[in-house]
């Protein structure tokens, strides 16, 4: 159901702090806290001994001590003291997951730890350039996961859902690029000579005609960074007024997913006004996609197995992206098949 060899948000730097704290992701259990040295730390949240959530004890110098008959767990999972006994088991460990921790992300790979590579981990430099200025949030979707990234991929719905905020009609009347190469989806569409969008054209001080652009990059299967904004008509994109937007799509189970979202932009970088006028404005973007796909849950949960989608140019991005997807949830499970 889930690609586990790959790299998930697990939090932001500042959630994580020495009191554990509990997360799902994939449906595994984790239990995150910080050593004295300020690392952070994973285990899955669940003791050896009989099952109690370690999330739900306490943190003893750099161990995890078991709230349940206090078996402690060092930062490899290893358990290396039982109050009740000198001897410990030799199955008496937890599962450690690799982390990095950049850009105020913290990174999890849920998959085989000899396979996690830093490498790749996105590009997210953007929220800590002083030339930038960001804005986050942090939601959960009860909807799959599947159904955010086709959200992502397929930006017409701007011109229905966000008509307050990000939407026009002139969005759904150019048409895309879609590139693929390896895990890397890149969807793509230039819309010129339209106007700035309500959301961004107070702070932007524009008045006139644009050439507007969308660049969606998703990351598959976790993350999705969507290079946007507005130039000078017939300019270079790295001319105009850029906005980075940064999509952490985690899966909890089946039917629910964590959305970790932040917004940078190079322009008003200094103006606090702009900045509150974009919590608010982004805010109201991710409700109205969380009561979207919600809704969107609900009606397939009803919709007969023999039937599908029916998918039209404008999700191209959508239909190479599964595919991608599919090809890595078939190669997991041939390596993880018994020969």
């Amino acid at each position: 159901m889930f690609v586990l060899n790959a790299w998930y948000v697990a939090a932001w730097t500042v959630e994580v702090k020495r009191e554990p704290i509990r997360k799902v992701i994939c449906e595994i259990p984790i239990v995150l806290y910080r050593k004295l040295d300020g690392t952070a730390v994973a285990l899955e949240d669940r003791c050896a001994h009989r099952g109690y959530p370690l999330s739900a004890g306490r943190v003893v110098e750099d161990v995890l001590e078991c709230g349940y008959h206090g078996f402690q767990f060092d930062c490899s999972g290893v358990c290396v003291r039982i109050p009740a006994q000198s001897i410990i088991p030799q199955r008496a460990r937890v599962r450690a997951f690799p982390l990095v921790e950049k850009d105020g992300w913290i990174w999890i790979w849920t998959g085989d730890a000899g396979k996690a590579d830093e490498s790749l981990v996105p590009d997210t430099h953007w929220m800590t350039d002083p030339a930038w200025a960001t804005v986050t949030h942090s939601f959960q979707f009860e909807c799959r996961a599947d159904l955010i990234h086709d959200n992502l991929l397929d930006l017409t719905h701007e011109s229905f859902i966000h008509l307050t905020t990000v939407g026009d009609d002139y969005i759904y009347e150019h048409g895309v690029t879609v590139e693929v190469e390896g895990n890397l989806i890149s969807v793509d569409r230039l819309m010129p000579g339209v106007e700035a969008p309500p959301l961004y054209a107070k702070t932007m001080s524009t008045k006139g005609l644009y050439d507007r652009f969308h660049c969606t990059k998703f990351y598959a299967p976790s993350f999705h960074a969507l290079h946007s904004g507005i130039t000078g008509q017939g300019r270079p994109r790295d001319e105009g007024y850029l906005i980075k937007v940064m999509n952490g799509i985690t899966p909890i189970d089946a039917q629910r997913s964590h959305y970790y979202y932040a917004f940078s932009r190079n322009f008003g970088v200094d103006q606090a006004w702009a900045t509150e006028e974009l919590v608010d404005g982004l805010a109201t973007v991710l409700i109205e996609d969380k009561e979207a796909l919600e809704w969107q849950e609900i009606g397939l949960k009803s919709r007969p197995s023999n039937e599908s989608d029916v998918l039209i140019a404008q999700d191209e991005g959508i239909a190479k992206a599964r595919r991608v997807m599919g090809q890595l949830l078939a190669a997991e499970s041939a390596t993880s098949s018994p020969k």
